[in-house]
């Protein structure tokens, strides 16, 4: 099914969209701005197929003929725009499929409307492109751009569509959605909703993932061990994180997230709160030997490491380091 009910949270953006319809105010451009995974892709979706919807109400019907091939992604009037190169939307992107496009009526709805995806990769001169029809767009075009670095579109682009952001959603919302929706049980949610800091889709892809589970086992392995290991059993632990498809920030919060439970066990006393609740055996061990202060500087150390990573220092120089200040401090 795909109502505006099924998006968890997000309700300003749902109350602001379903307005624009019922009022009949719907705007040429929008930018739907939020992380990967967290729902834009879907929220356009059914904004779309509202929009062409031939019921006219603020909920997709789902079983008129627009519905039933927008539903099969195969609606004439709902356009997605494609680009042959997997970095970068290009100007030609933006010409053929839209500017040049656009001046054509819609087939059979009252709108055309073009869905751009990871809108962060386009190019200054694609974007360029594009603000010429977003400053002259036709009665029946809209645009829906969506992204997740709003930062990297210009000004000018930004100024002439209304902006959406898509905010975290509250983790009770999220492990709730995972138990009810996707069958997952209490402890696997907790872990999948921690690890997703408010991205739905993020935490849905977790909680299905075998990777995840494999990575996360890797992880709990280590973390047991790795007071009396050796550099050698160190560097080839680093050599298995890199085997994983899974991004390496994963690993770095599952460690992150381990420690705050070892913080808030010391601090407190009390194993209702902990993520890693059934590894409390091995929390309760740490946390005796570890000074606060160390348990703070493996924290630090995990955030400097996810900082290198992203600035692309090596990759096994950092891991190093960082392992070995874990393996000082626990």
């Amino acid at each position: 099914m795909a109502r505006f009910s099924d998006v968890i949270g997000q309700d300003a953006i749902k109350e602001h969209l379903q307005n624009a319809i019922s009022l009949g105010k719907v705007s040429h451009a929008y930018i739907i701005n939020g992380e990967r995974n967290a729902g834009k892709e879907f929220i356009a979706k059914l904004f779309a197929m509202t929009l062409q919807c031939e019921k006219k109400g603020i909920e997709p019907c789902q079983e008129c003929h627009s519905c039933r091939q927008a539903l099969s992604e195969n609606q004439p009037d709902i356009i997605r725009l494609v680009h042959e190169k997997p970095n970068t939307i290009g100007v030609e992107d933006i010409r053929s499929q839209i500017n040049n496009d656009m001046a054509i009526k819609p087939y059979s709805s009252p709108y055309k409307i073009y869905i751009i995806s990871e809108a962060e990769k386009m190019t200054v001169q694609a974007q360029n492109a594009l603000l010429k029809t977003l400053e002259e767009p036709p009665e029946y075009g809209i645009i829906m751009i969506l992204t997740s670095s709003l930062e990297t579109l210009l000004p000018t682009v930004q100024s002439r569509c209304v902006i959406l952001n898509v905010r975290p959603v509250a983790d009770e919302l999220v492990k709730k959605y995972l138990m009810e929706t996707m069958q997952i049980p209490d402890y696997k949610a907790e872990v999948c909703t921690a690890f997703a800091r408010g991205n739905i889709g993020r935490a849905r892809m977790l909680a299905s993932s075998e990777e995840f589970e494999k990575v996360k086992e890797e992880a709990l392995i280590l973390l047991k061990n790795i007071n009396g290991m050796e550099i050698a059993e160190i560097v080839s632990a680093i050599k298995k994180i890199n085997e994983y498809q899974l991004d390496v920030s994963d690993y770095l919060d599952i460690l992150a997230i381990w420690y705050r439970d070892v913080l808030l066990f010391k601090a407190m006393n009390d194993v209702n709160h902990l993520i890693f609740r059934q590894e409390i055996q091995y929390i309760k061990k740490v946390a005796a030997r570890s000074s606060y202060e160390g348990i703070e500087k493996v924290l630090e150390a995990l955030d400097k490491a996810k900082v290198r990573l992203a600035a692309n220092v090596n990759f096994d120089l950092t891991m190093e380091l960082m392992l070995l200040t874990i393996q000082e401090n626990s």
